[in-house]
């Protein structure tokens, strides 16, 4: 079979490169050896065009809105699986039997406790303190707390330290929402499933039982598998390029969760709702659809489109059907919740929005869901983190695990100023 090339001209100079072909999806260009070749780097602010590693985690074809996690349509694992089940086929590559279900679960469960001094470690913030920050805190305190599970190189101990985080950024995320709004934390219960164990965490109080809604754990859960990886985004290359330094997995995840943050990746329903919030009404929508189609208006409708999907979002398909049930059980009357339905109504049915694919993606449905459930805001960001940590140790794996991977090192065109020499102050 003739091996593929595609050349690279450069003054007199031309260079092969070879062509790799992934299973599915664009080929690349190695260019690997082009600076040794050539002298020359490539220019790729944002990494858009640039392939940063091999995985065989997640695939996305944004133009026919395909999600697949190591094969399998994200819908189908929606419909018939469970958070915990992906997690298990992230991490191993396999759906498990089950046996390995079991298995994975009753380890997962056990593991969900933190160290009790953890508590205390929550003392030495503020009350007001946003969630994400105490976040990111908490979760790189870990490796002071499980130091047995730093060592990358030891496989029971990458595993080891996988459970953990998978375990316990529930209990985490529900201590740093209990310390917000000051009311005592709540310990994991080993016979509730992962995510009526965080609902219980987030919502029970000692002075009375509470009983988890299933419609409500389904519902999250749901949420969980829709976020659990997203491919090389912005946030889980951070957590590979802290890794290939060869830093403690928690180290790498806590640097996941502070890129996370950002309004531009893991803040966006938190958005939607602040539109909502400036919409008001729903008499008043078609104001805000004209200004949205106005050019040299600076208003966006927040929710519709996405950067990776150029055609329906497949989460939001399932997400959409999800918020539905979610209102539906509790029956929830509120001016946002009438404004989104309303929006999303004249929106699927403009020729505008039809015409330029502006569809409602997963943000536009999980910050109504969310907020349905009584969760505010400031948790949105931490419940998408919470769910994203298993893609964010899956492909820390996959990297530690690739004898070819080697430390991140991006490079630069510089444009500042040449070589100059120094004068002394007393010469200026």
């Amino acid at each position: 079979m003739t091996k593929k090339e595609a050349s690279f001209h450069t003054g007199e100079k031309t260079v092969s490169l070879p062509i790799m072909e992934g299973t599915i999806g664009p080929s690349v260009a190695d260019i690997r050896k082009l600076y040794g070749d050539t002298g020359m780097f490539t220019y790729d602010p944002g990494f858009t065009s640039t392939a940063s590693c091999e995985s065989k985690i997640t695939y996305i074809d944004g133009d026919e809105g395909v999600l697949l996690y190591r094969g399998y349509p994200i819908d189908q694992l929606a419909e018939h699986g469970d958070f915990l089940e992906t997690c298990y086929l992230l991490l191993y590559g396999e759906l498990p039997t089950a046996t390995q279900k079991a298995d994975f679960d009753y380890r997962i469960t056990r593991h969900t406790m933190v160290h009790e001094q953890m508590a205390r470690f929550f003392q030495g913030f503020r009350r007001d303190a946003h969630p994400m920050a105490v976040m990111v805190a908490s979760v790189g305190a870990l490796s002071a707390f499980y130091h047995d599970s730093t060592n990358i190189a030891d496989p029971v101990e990458r595993m080891v330290a996988s459970t953990r985080m998978i375990a316990k950024l529930p209990t985490l995320a529900a201590m740093a929402y209990k310390y917000s709004i000051g009311q005592p934390f709540v310990y994991p219960k080993n016979d509730l499933d992962y995510t009526s164990n965080f609902l219980r965490m987030c919502f029970a109080v000692p002075c009375e039982e509470y009983k988890v809604n299933p419609v409500m754990s389904r519902a999250l859960d749901r949420f969980f598998m829709l976020h659990a990886d997203h491919e090389q985004n912005a946030s889980t290359s951070t957590v590979r390029l802290a890794g290939s330094s060869g830093a403690n997995p928690f180290a790498c995840v806590a640097a996941g969760i502070a890129s996370l943050w950002g309004p531009a990746h893991g803040g966006a329903n938190e958005a939607v709702l602040k539109m909502l919030a400036e919409i008001g009404t729903p008499d008043r929508i078609p104001i805000y659809i004209a200004k949205a189609k106005d050019k040299n208006d600076p208003f966006r409708l927040m929710g519709f489109g996405h950067r990776v999907y150029k055609n329906y979002d497949p989460r939001a398909k399932i997400m959409q059907r999800t918020t539905r049930e979610v209102l539906a059980e509790l029956g929830v009357k509120d001016d946002l919740l009438d404004v989104a339905i309303e929006l999303e109504r004249i929106a699927l049915h403009d020729e505008y929005f039809i015409e330029k694919k502006l569809y409602p993606n997963i943000d536009f449905y999980s910050g109504i869901t969310l907020k349905a459930m009584g969760l505010p805001t400031t948790m949105f960001t931490v419940l998408f983190a919470v769910a994203r940590t298993v893609g964010w140790i899956a492909q820390w794996k996959e990297m530690i695990e690739d004898p070819g991977s080697k430390i991140g090192r991006p490079r630069q065109l510089y444009t500042g100023e040449k070589q100059r020499d120094y004068l002394p102050m007393s010469k200026r």
